[in-house]
């Protein structure tokens, strides 16, 4: 049997949602870990682009973006309802997903890097980013997940993201006034999904 073929890279949070969704869909697939500095020639054939996540199907269709990825799988099969009634959650949530990478995705980079950036201090990008946060934590005081009261693609999509804004500043994070935005992230990083999503592979180095 021939499986889809997932060209991925751990701590990528756009590889992370779209592991997410694949392993929650129950498709089966093959996971390629690959190296981003040395990114093998097979990768690099199904999507010049470069980058990850990359899922090849077995027909030979190429999709090289987190959020398609993420909606062919839930369409495949969709056991925990992420997509939600006739598929309503998809666009209830591709506002958010957007949001989150375009102007969240390059606060959270020049908050990781200020160095690489115009300058600014670090506390500059971090408050630029929390405008989403805030976004976010309003979304959350009524209702345990962005959508309501089940877990969705757009917590799904958006959670890798919020982890790795969390995680520059661990200290402040903790007693930022985010409480349910923590208790959210917390929720999600103690969930068996996390641990398999986050589950380490060898380097796939073959037909390089």
């Amino acid at each position: 049997m021939t499986l889809p073929i997932l060209y991925s890279f751990r701590r990528c949070p756009y590889a992370m949602r779209a592991r997410c969704a694949l392993i929650v869909s129950g498709v089966p697939f093959e996971l390629r870990e690959v190296v981003l500095r040395d990114k093998p020639a097979a990768m690099l054939a199904a999507s010049p682009k470069g980058s990850v996540p990359v899922l090849v199907l077995p027909d030979g269709r190429v999709i090289d973006e987190s959020w398609d990825i993420m909606l062919w799988a839930l369409r495949e099969n969709d056991p925990e309802r992420w997509l939600g009634e006739d598929e309503a959650y998809v666009p209830a949530a591709l506002p958010l997903m957007l949001e989150n990478d375009r102007s969240f995705k390059q606060a959270l980079d020049c908050y990781k890097y200020p160095e690489r950036h115009s300058g600014q201090p670090q506390s500059f990008y971090r408050a630029e980013g929390e405008q989403f946060l805030q976004s976010l934590e309003a979304s959350l005081v009524n209702n345990p997940f962005l959508l309501g009261g089940r877990f969705s693609l757009a917590d799904a999509a958006l959670l890798p993201f919020v982890r790795q804004f969390a995680a520059v500043d661990a200290d402040w994070f903790a007693t930022a006034p985010y409480p349910y935005l923590r208790n959210w992230l917390a929720t999600f990083t103690a969930s068996d999904l996390f641990a398999h999503v986050m589950q380490k592979y060898p380097v796939w180095r073959g037909n390089q």
